[in-house]
């Protein structure tokens, strides 16, 4: 099938690589020809691994181009995805539609025959039906249905959740419109995915209801972490002895700094700004929200608070700085908001990311950025760990300790545990794990719990 592209963001990228990794004829439109000119250079504007193989190998087939103009493509084209950027508008946290709007309208304009219009994008419910309004408005007699196909891609993962997922979501209108898209995914049929035909409505708030749901997990089992501190539990094995029932599942029960990235921050929201707007508030994605933007704030007070109660004065060596491992996205990280916090409170910041740090540079000022782990360490007082990466699962924690002045590890990823750290020689504050010998009274509060914690040296 010859398919096109409309956006080469990380959505569009991904999706369009991967479907001319299938056999179809693929062509990516991006109005930024900078963009554009580097993608048929073979570089990739994010990081994800093998994504750079992937586009030069079909590329190289001939399955897979690249275009500022999009007038040719669509006109030979059997299906059209728009997956263009949906950021929070501001002001009131709904998605922007602007550039949806504004490529349904080009595209409507330029499809000759049959052509199937596909939202890739996440979008709002009802979207697909005001992008059908507009299509029908500039081009009235064109032959077309308007479909919506979300996208279910993790950052560091994506090509293998394309590939190998849990599932294909479908929403059309019309038999004609789900038999273009079952084509498209034919080739999954031999792994048996599970194509869930739905309408289309139906098909775009699954997006937002899933999204909604895994940021829920996460920030369910940041409270437990805390309530563990407070009672002295251990939030890994809460987790585990949860994680294995089979109705709840063990993935996005780990305990953080709080979620971040693309997707999950700017979905909750927008999920919440329509489930208000139509007076059917979504409570519990509501204090998810809150819940989240609470969590970035306290882990620097959790830092402040393992550092003696002041960090004015002192280095902080800051170990990754993206949202989370095997991607370069700094959006909503909470490093930008911990990095910051810390700096305003008198620190200085050392920092290293193997993947982030052009992009942090961006987002974060005041910031001395290493060239590696050693860099960030070399004299500082204290060191936080932000991001799993891989690299930091294996950290030579006696040589830290070493290059430590106050021999601190705050751990907010709960990468290592406290017998390793303490053998180092290492001072070590992870989270939902405390360092009490004994459990803390149920009724004790969370000050008293702080100033033990002081007098211990956590």
């Amino acid at each position: 099938m010859r398919v096109v592209m409309i956006g080469t963001g990380y959505v569009g990228l991904v999706s369009g690589a991967c479907f001319a990794d299938f056999g179809h004829e693929v062509i990516c439109i991006d109005k930024d020809a900078g963009k554009i000119a580097a993608l048929e250079k073979g570089v990739m504007p994010i990081y994800e691994p093998g994504l750079d193989v992937l586009v030069e190998t079909n590329v190289r087939a001939g399955r897979l181009a690249f275009a500022t103009d999009p007038a040719d493509a669509i006109k030979g084209a059997d299906v059209v995805f728009l997956a263009v950027g949906t950021p929070t508008r501001r002001g009131d946290g709904h998605a922007d539609l602007t550039y949806v709007y504004a490529a349904a309208e080009e595209v409507g304009r330029l499809i000759e025959g049959y052509t199937v219009i596909v939202t890739k994008s996440t979008v709002p419910v009802g979207t697909g039906d005001e992008v059908e309004e507009i299509i029908r408005r500039v081009a009235p007699e064109a032959d077309f249905d308007v479909a919506s196909n979300p996208e279910f891609l993790r950052e560091g993962a994506a090509i293998r959740d394309f590939k190998i997922p849990d599932r294909v979501v479908v929403g059309a209108e019309t038999e004609r419109a789900f038999a273009a898209l079952r084509e498209l995914y034919r080739p999954l049929f031999l792994n048996e995915t599970p194509i869930v035909a739905v309408n289309r409505r139906t098909a775009e708030l699954t997006k937002y209801a899933a999204n909604a749901f895994l940021a829920t997990k996460i920030a369910f089992i940041n409270e437990i972490a805390d309530l563990c501190d407070v009672v002295g539990a251990n939030v890994q094995q809460v987790a585990k002895g949860i994680g294995l029932d089979k109705r709840i599942g063990s993935k996005f029960l780990h305990a953080g700094p709080g979620y971040g990235g693309s997707c999950f921050p700017k979905d909750t929201l927008a999920l919440s700004r329509t489930a208000h707007q139509v007076a059917s508030p979504v409570t519990i994605v509501d204090s998810v929200i809150a819940a989240n933007d609470r969590r970035k704030e306290r882990m620097a007070e959790l830092i402040v608070r393992a550092a003696g109660g002041s960090v004015a004065g002192k280095t902080v060596a800051v170990l990754g700085l993206t949202f989370k491992p095997n991607t370069d996205d700094m959006r909503e990280a909470p490093s930008l908001v911990v990095v910051p916090a810390l700096i305003n409170a008198g620190a200085a910041v050392q920092a290293f990311d193997p993947e982030g740090m052009d992009e942090a540079r961006k987002h974060i000022e005041g910031v001395t950025y290493a060239e590696n782990v050693q860099g960030a360490l070399k004299g500082a007082d204290l060191a936080v760990i932000l991001t799993e990466w891989d690299q930091f699962r294996a950290l030579d924690l006696t040589a830290m300790a070493g290059e430590l002045k106050e021999r601190l590890l705050v751990d907010l990823r709960n990468i290592y545990t406290r017998a390793e750290a303490e053998r180092a020689g290492l001072t070590y504050v992870s989270i939902g794990r405390p360092a009490m010998d004994r459990p803390v009274p149920l009724g004790a509060k969370v000050t008293d719990l702080a100033e033990e914690r002081g007098a211990r040296g956590r």
